[in-house]
Order: structure tokens, then C-alpha cells, then sequence
């Protein structure tokens, strides 16, 4: 009984708490309407305690009912609490009689002694169907579809349209693929395909869409963004976007001419009709970057700002310097080079660390790329690190733009440590370096000397003389037994050869590399990285694909994110190829990265 008191008064507070919460006063109305329809206009406010509704001066429209007013009260009860609302809603039936871009004003309204004005809408107003009035042309183009059982291309359509069709290379194009519809569309399928001539990247839409209505070619349609693809063209001339053949699930109603059928099923049934739409063609004029690239062009196309930033000027040797440089803009940001600083040439340089921060938009890719530099001094000593220069295309002003840094000093003083360190420098190939390590000192101390035994016939020498070539002979033939096990499986061999087989294509990619053969030294770089998946995975190379390489890697217990940078190197060095820019300087990144990354493979998977 206790219990049941205590709900009765929970829920009398909660009662007397709906005056005391935030009143809202809201006007809902369709965005589209057609010329001759008739819609429904609310407006809401959340509480019943109201008077002095002022509904305002509509013009623009033909009232035929209202305003009528409507309650609405519920409570509801979830682990223990209970949450209740009201609301009183006042309604007008309007019909449109005239088309345009119409604004009907807020109400006004006195709820719990608050004065209250609702928002504005705005209502879009189309022109009826040609031959037709209201909306009855548009449901009778639907209807007589379904009563034929077949669909026309006016009656179902996808257009495909570009946001440009003169760009230069690199610069973004917004794809957009568009559904028109006079039947239920129920599903559609269809995917991009694979276009050399493009780096293609696909923008996130809502799975659910959502359908408004549209005049196109005098006709009154359901439409929808069905999908919208940023494109980045790799080189110049006419390029073309393909058709697409979607394949759509339309459901129809049939009329049934079986009397005892309609009479238990209804006049019609309800049938499921599949219908390809085709999407045209779409040409895009891609010019040539103008002449007069500067020396140090990234590649990059858009528009982009640069700032740095270092750790300290004042250092110790063998402490670590960071130099961060951030380019931030809208541009291919992704296909772009980084900027490169230029250290002393005593400094160990470590690889950049690149964090990029951009996401997918209408414009291209937006927002930062951070990349940091890692520098240790080995010397004491004043030391310049000259500027940073980024250069890139500005396709608003249409001419070349260099970014420029400052220029950093750097007091390095004398540390704990030794200096003589091996130096590198791979940006620049240039050979090792012993720095501090020009002579080495004469090893001294006292040698022993022990005398000559007289006779070799009975000493250790002479029985170890047997036993030595036994012992070898032995481990040999076990050694060669085992060898000739282990070749009889096949699969086994190769995979035990993978990293053998790859390291030797990589090497005569090394040579490409030199030559500046860059199709060849792309080729050589792909058949080791896709090689040695075949032979490490014994997957078919039939058989290869990136799905069932990272399935197999997975299985092997390889992390995560080993297998992503695989993945990931693979792509890049497929699109590099066409990449803009510094062509060895991409060949020479690509050809480290494979090497990396298939070393971390050799020590991760299990066998």
C-alpha cells in the first residue's frame, strides 16, 4: 500500500511539474507543395494551459478549414521514472493557388501567462503536371504505370551531374548522382566503377533517404541525392565518367480480375517489378596546370595557409629538436607532397610523423595536415634552419602561390654523450658518413706466447682431426633429410622463400628506382608486395584480392593495424604512378615504405 501511495505521489509532482518546464510554440508545413493541393499548417505549443492564440494574416494561400484545436496528453514510465507531456495543437487546411516561394509568419499564443511567437516557414509552391491539375496528374502518371506493369525511363530516372566540367588537374568535382521518381521505388543497387583517370572518393550520405518533391522537364517527381562522389582528375584532356546500370526494386499494384480473389484479397495485389536505370555520361574538360610550376611544387591544387612552429631554440646535443608544420586549406590534400625541412647536415633526421586532419567535402578535402619533423644535434654550435617553402596551385586566382616560414637559430651547447654517431642522409642518397672516427687507435698490451708442441701424432689436434669431419658429416646428412622434407611441401617452401622471393624484387625495383624507370620500377614494386602475399599466405595469385589478404592476415594473428598500413601501401603505390609531383621523391618514399612494411610482416605472422 506504501508503494502504491508513493507512485500516486510521484506522479501528482510530475503532474505539477509541466508548468514549470520550457514552453515551446512551434509552426510545422510540408517545404513543396503543387499548385491545387491542399496541406495541412500546426502550430503546437506543449503545455494546455493556454488562451489568446493569434493565428497570423495568411495571403498567400486559399484557408478551407481552421483553425481546429486538438489536445494531446501522455505519460510514460522507464526503469522507475516517469516522464509525462501536453501539448495543444491548432490546425488549418490550406490549399495553394498560386505557384512561387511563399513565407507564412508565426502565431502568437499565451501559455502559463508566457507570451509565445512561433517560427516562420517557408513554402515552395510548383507548378501542376502539364495536362493536368494539382496533384491528381502526378498520381495519375503513377497509377497508370502500375496499371501497365511497365515503367518508362520518364516515369524512373537517375541523372548524374557535375558541380564543373573545365578543372584543372587535381582540382575537386562534386559527382552527384540524383533519383527522379513517379512509382514506389523500394531499393536501388549500383556501384561506381574503378576510373583510372580519377581519384575517386565517395561523401557520406544518410542511408535512409529522405524524398521531396521537384518540377523538372514540367513534370512533378520524388526526388533524392542518391549518392555524390568528389573526383580529383589525374591528367589533362576529355575524360569521361561512364554510365552506370542501377538495378531498382519497384513495387506495383495489379488489378486482380479473379472475383473470389478480390473479394478475399482486396481489388489488387501488391507485386514487386525490376526496372535498370542507366545513368548518362559525364564529360569533364581537365586542363594542363599552366606553365612556370615552381621548384619545389607540391602538387597541391586548392587554396592552402602554412604555419610552423619548433620545441626550442636553445638545446643540448643529443636532445631531440620537432619542428611542426601545418597546412591547412581545401584541396587535394591527400595526393599532395609534404613540405620538407632542410637540417644542418650534422643533425640526425628521423622521418616526418604526418597526421592528417581533413575531412571529405563538396569542395574537396578540407582542413589541416600536420606533419613533424624529429632532429637530434650531435655538435655543439650555432646553427640556421632555413625556411620552409610549400608551393601550390590557387585555383581561385588561377597561378602558382609559394608559402613561406620562418627561418629558425639554434644554439646547440655541449651535452652529456658521445657524438661519434653514423649519419644517413637518405633524402638525398648520399653514402655513410663516420664523423669523429677518422683514426682509430693501435690496440696495445702484452701477447702471450706458447711454445710449438714436438709431436702432432696422439694430440687433441690429431683426434679432433677425425672426429670434427664425422660430427659435420653427421649434422649434414640430418640437415640435408630435413631439407629434402620440407621440399616435398610445396606451399611450405614458398612460404618459407616468401621473404627471399620479395627481397630480391625489391632489390631489382632498388635498380629501376636509380634508372628513373618509373612504370617498370612500379610494376616490380607491385608483383613483390602482391608476391609475397601469394607465397606467405599460399593463396593462388588468381586468387589474390585485399579482402581475402587481410581475412588471411587477420587469421595469422597479424594486428590490425599492420594490416592496414599493408593494405594502404598497396593502394598507394597503385595510384602513385599518376600522382603529381616529385617523381623520385614519391618512388623513393614508396620503395621505403614497402621495405618497412614487409620486414614488420616477416616478424609478425604466425606460423
Amino acid at each position: 500500500m506504501k508503494k502504491v501511495l508513493l507512485f500516486l505521489i510521484t506522479i501528482i509532482i510530475t503532474l505539477n511539474s509541466w508548468a514549470d518546464g520550457n514552453r515551446t510554440f512551434t509552426t510545422m508545413a510540408p517545404d513543396v507543395v503543387v499548385n491545387g493541393d491542399q496541406f495541412r499548417l500546426t502550430f503546437t505549443v506543449n503545455t494546455q494551459k493556454v488562451k489568446e492564440f493569434r493565428a497570423p494574416n495568411i495571403t498567400d494561400f486559399d484557408v478551407l478549414m481552421g483553425p481546429t484545436r486538438s489536445t494531446q496528453s501522455s505519460t510514460q514510465i522507464i526503469n522507475g521514472k516517469v516522464s509525462s507531456s501536453q501539448s495543444v495543437t491548432f490546425t488549418y487546411i490550406l490549399m495553394a493557388n498560386k505557384e512561387g516561394t511563399f513565407t507564412i509568419p508565426g502565431a502568437s499564443i499565451l501559455a502559463d501567462g508566457e507570451s509565445l511567437t512561433s517560427n516562420s516557414v517557408t513554402i515552395k509552391v510548383l507548378p501542376p503536371d502539364k495536362g493536368s491539375s494539382g496533384n491528381g496528374g502526378q498520381a495519375a502518371a503513377a497509377s497508370s504505370a502500375a496499371a501497365s506493369g511497365k515503367i518508362s525511363s520518364s516515369d524512373l530516372f537517375i541523372t548524374a551531374t557535375a558541380s564543373k566540367t573545365n578543372v584543372y588537374e587535381q582540382e575537386a568535382v562534386l559527382l552527384t548522382y540524383k533519383v527522379y521518381t513517379l512509382v514506389d521505388l523500394r531499393s536501388l543497387r549500383g556501384d561506381m566503377p574503378d576510373m583510372k583517370d580519377f581519384h575517386t572518393q565517395e561523401i557520406d550520405l544518410p542511408r535512409q533517404k529522405q524524398f521531396t518533391l521537384e518540377h523538372y522537364h514540367g513534370r512533378n517527381y520524388n526526388t533524392t541525392v542518391w549518392s555524390q562522389y568528389v573526383l580529383f582528375p589525374q591528367r589533362s584532356g576529355k575524360l569521361e565518367v561512364p554510365s552506370i546500370t542501377f538495378e531498382g526494386e519497384v513495387a506495383q499494384h495489379i488489378e486482380s480480375i479473379d472475383p473470389f480473389d478480390a473479394f478475399f484479397n482486396g481489388t489488387s495485389a501488391l507485386s514487386t517489378v525490376r526496372k535498370n536505370i542507366v545513368t548518362p555520361k559525364v564529360v569533364i574538360n581537365v586542363k594542363e596546370l599552366p606553365d612556370g610550376k615552381p621548384a619545389n611544387f607540391s602538387g597541391g591544387v586548392g587554396s592552402f595557409t602554412m604555419s610552423s612552429s619548433i620545441s626550442g631554440q636553445n638545446v643540448k646535443t643529443n636532445d631531440a629538436v620537432t619542428i611542426k608544420l601545418v597546412v591547412s586549406g581545401t584541396g587535394n590534400m591527400k595526393l599532395m607532397d609534404v613540405p620538407e625541412v632542410k637540417f644542418p647536415q650534422d643533425f640526425e633526421v628521423y622521418d616526418p610523423k604526418i597526421d592528417n586532419k581533413f575531412n571529405l567535402t563538396r569542395e574537396g578535402l578540407s582542413g589541416s595536415k600536420v606533419i613533424e619533423y624529429l632532429a637530434i644535434p650531435r655538435h655543439a654550435g650555432d646553427f640556421t634552419i632555413p625556411p620552409v617553402e610549400f608551393s601550390y596551385f590557387d585555383v581561385k586566382a588561377n597561378t602558382y602561390k609559394t608559402l613561406k616560414t620562418d627561418a629558425y637559430t639554434l644554439k646547440v651547447e655541449k651535452g652529456e654523450g658521445n657524438a661519434e654517431q653514423v649519419i644517413a642522409d637518405f633524402t638525398n642518397k648520399e653514402d655513410l658518413k663516420i664523423l669523429a672516427s677518422d683514426i682509430r687507435y693501435i690496440k696495445i698490451g702484452k701477447t702471450d706466447l706458447k711454445k710449438k708442441q714436438d709431436f702432432f701424432f696422439g694430440s687433441m689436434s690429431y683426434w679432433l682431426g677425425y672426429i670434427i669431419p664425422l660430427l659435420i658429416f653427421v649434422v649434414t646428412m640430418l640437415i640435408y633429410r630435413k631439407q629434402v622434407a620440407e621440399n616435398a611441401n610445396v606451399a611450405k617452401v614458398r612460404t618459407k622463400k616468401a621473404n627471399k622471393v620479395a627481397v630480391k624484387r625489391l632489390k631489382y625495383a632498388g635498380k629501376l628506382l636509380a634508372a628513373n624507370k618509373r612504370d617498370e620500377f612500379y610494376d616490380e614494386l607491385l608483383k613483390a608486395l602482391w608476391g609475397y602475399t601469394s607465397d606467405k599466405l599460399s593463396i593462388p595469385v588468381a586468387e589474390l584480392s585485399k579482402d581475402n589478404i587481410e581475412e588471411k592476415l587477420a587469421s595469422r594473428q597479424v594486428s590490425p593495424e599492420l594490416i592496414k598500413e599493408f593494405v594502404d601501401i598497396l593502394n598507394d603505390a597503385e595510384f602513385a604512378r599518376y600522382a603529381p609531383g616529385d617523381a623520385s621523391a614519391a618512388m623513393d618514399k614508396e620503395y621505403q615504405a614497402a621495405m618497412d612494411v614487409i620486414s614488420k610482416m616477416e616478424n609478425s605472422i604466425k606460423r
